[in-house]
């Protein structure tokens, strides 16, 4: 919200610490020969880097975050596509009528957050339309970024069925490899390096350490990423892709709600009709009435 340039610096550090951490624990200091065929991983590192640095360059293009969550929700809608695509698969009615709300969703909010760009009132004649072509631009990111990270799910999948279920391997390798990448962007890490060196100073609890409070900021978020895209990698390897993208989805609802309430970010009733719809498309696609029925007929007492 300080810096809304600093995707680069962020996924920088998460990188680099995860890399780290698999360096000791997982490769034992490059000792440990991959179990994954090394070629194959610089295939998933190419689609992992490259949907990491284009979803962070969408938020500098007029998006706004509840947007870049909501969109990005449509992996499923995605995943799906490619799934009938490459791996010829066939969906029941109720799934396509969950992607289909799912799709209505996105596509409300899309065009309500367009209106709000249209008609903000800051912009002067002039700086309007050039500022609703720099979202356009936005949208088509988040687009390609969505279908990049769909492929990669499923490139992911058919790794684990034929080589097995390697997930802290995965884990290491999707993010060592792609470090020299960020050279490309270190001007404007070190940029961005500087600026939190200049924030304001703040003192850590329980240890008293004093630093810049975008410092701590980063590191909390480099730690609760590291647990968040561990477990990730872990369901990659005990789901299908579609499965995984599903409880990613239900993640970035959450995200979302707390996004909006804590931060106070602009959300209309449209917003919300279309948060709805994402939400229970989702529920449909995972039958979780069938699943239920059979549980409350269990629980409900019998009338004699």
């Amino acid at each position: 919200r300080q810096f809304p340039g600093c995707g680069n610096i962020v996924t920088f550090s998460q990188f680099l610490f995860i890399a780290v951490e698999g360096f000791i624990f997982e490769a034992n200091f490059g000792r440990k020969r991959p179990a994954i065929p090394i070629r194959n991983y610089f295939i998933m590192v190419a689609m992992f880097f490259t949907v990491s640095v284009v979803n962070n360059y969408a938020l500098n293009l007029n998006i706004a975050m509840p947007l870049h969550m909501i969109f990005r929700s449509g992996s499923l809608i995605a995943s799906m596509a490619l799934g009938i695509i490459i791996l010829k698969k066939r969906y029941s009615v109720s799934k396509y009528t969950s992607i289909a709300l799912v799709s209505l969703g996105i596509f409300t909010c899309t065009l309500m957050s367009a209106k709000q760009v249209a008609s903000d009132s800051s912009l002067n004649q002039e700086d309007g339309p050039q500022v609703f072509l720099w979202w356009l631009l936005g949208i088509a990111a988040l687009t390609f970024a969505l279908l990049m990270s769909a492929r990669m799910g499923i490139f992911q999948e058919t790794l684990y069925q034929r080589f097995g279920k390697h997930s802290k391997e995965a884990l290491f390798y999707n993010h060592a490899l792609p470090l020299p990448g960020f050279l490309l962007l270190a001007p404007n890490i070190y940029h961005h390096a500087v600026l939190f060196n200049q924030s304001e100073p703040f003192q850590v609890p329980v240890i008293g350490l004093t630093l810049p409070i975008m410092w701590f900021y980063l590191l909390m978020n480099v730690i609760t990423q590291y647990v968040c895209i561990r477990g990730v990698f872990i369901l990659t390897t005990e789901c299908t892709s579609l499965t995984v993208t599903l409880v990613v989805t239900l993640r970035k609802f959450v995200s979302l709600i707390f996004s909006i309430l804590y931060f106070q970010n602009p959300f209309t009733g449209w917003h919300w009709l279309g948060t709805a719809f994402v939400f229970v498309g989702t529920l449909m696609y995972t039958e979780v009435w069938n699943s239920l029925g059979p549980f409350l007929r269990r629980r409900r007492p019998k009338d004699e």
